[in-house]
């Protein structure tokens, strides 16, 4: 029997560093695996999550629990038959419909096969000030959905961030548990947690998405290519990614500062620069970095935003901090 958990959040809350976190702290003798979606093409999050541990499928491009879900119910259905894991971790897009994918664990079909524990739903309370953000049905519908929330990057709040989390806990979370966190730091212990939040929910609204094809796997390059680009939006968000070939390397200052100054609110990238491995993770103003010697398999790099953006002069510049001349 395997036991699964919903990790939620909307945009840049911080669900991939929290998956980090728990995946530090797995048992030696379980077996782990994570079901990855990302709203772009280029899965940023499947290349940060790589080799730390846990079976890792992604489902890129778009949400997966769209249409009849059925991205979302093969990956599942391969991860449960291939890698039989003691756990499951689900990481849906930060522009996604929980509820759907909730419905389908709960389905009779797969009560033989596991066991779904509690959602945990990150939250970054300075989102609460952005109305943009909190009219959002999806960014309710996570809460909603949760059965513990996790509030996120309390190292960044202000006074007025703890007071808007305290009038929102009185108003809409008052039934649930709400722990504060930074960095997304967790204990495992709140995976074993049971799934308390039972209440139906009114159903989501059909949203669509571009018309990129949603894989079972992230976007990889043909042979002879040395860099693609990939498009996608909808939810009101647009996103533009790039991937890399092995070959090439990127000037290490250059790129940062490229990250730093894009008129974007999101800024995600696993990127080979001549020291090994460089991790981009911006949202807003949030910069982090992380180097390592070992250098990824390619280049990845994501925007996000709330208006179409000149995606164009971006890759332009870009492509000039390459370290070596490529056509």
């Amino acid at each position: 029997m395997t036991k699964v958990n919903l990790i939620t959040g909307f945009l840049g809350s911080g669900k991939t560093t929290t998956l980090l976190h728990l995946l530090a702290q797995k048992p030696e003798n379980e077996k782990w695996a994570i079901l990855v979606n990302e709203f772009g093409e280029i899965g940023i999050d499947g290349a940060l999550l790589k080799d730390r541990g846990a079976v890792l499928k992604e489902i890129p491009g778009g949400c997966m629990c769209c249409v009849n879900g059925l991205p979302m119910q093969v990956g599942l259905n391969m991860l449960l038959k291939q890698a039989k894991p003691d756990r499951l971790l689900i990481e849906p897009t930060g522009l996604g419909h929980p509820k759907q994918i909730i419905a389908m664990l709960s389905d009779a079909v797969y009560q033989p096969w596991l066991t779904l524990n509690a959602t945990l739903a990150l939250l970054d309370p300075r989102q609460l000030s952005n109305s943009k953000i909190t009219d959002n049905e999806n960014f309710r519908d996570q809460l909603a959905v949760a059965d513990i929330i996790i509030a996120n990057k309390q190292d960044r709040w202000q006074q007025s961030d703890r007071q808007a989390l305290s009038a929102w806990q009185q108003q809409h979370l008052a039934e649930r548990q709400c722990l504060e966190a930074e960095f997304g730091n967790i204990d495992a212990a709140l995976l074993d947690m049971p799934r308390l939040n039972l209440r139906e929910l009114p159903d989501a609204r059909h949203h669509t998405h571009s018309n990129a094809k949603s894989g079972l796997a992230a976007l990889r390059l043909d042979s002879n290519v040395r860099w693609r680009r990939a498009l996608n939006q909808g939810q009101g968000y647009y996103a533009c990614g790039w991937i890399f070939d092995a070959d090439t390397v990127f000037d290490t200052i250059g790129v940062l500062e490229w990250a730093r100054l894009a008129p974007v609110s999101r800024v995600k990238g696993v990127l080979r620069i001549a020291e090994g491995l460089l991790s981009i993770n911006r949202q807003g103003e949030d910069l982090q970095i992380e180097t390592r010697s070992s250098a990824p398999p390619d280049s990845r790099i994501e925007l996000i935003n709330e208006n179409d953006t000149q995606w164009n002069d971006l890759q332009a510049d870009l492509l000039k901090l390459r370290l070596e001349s490529v056509a």
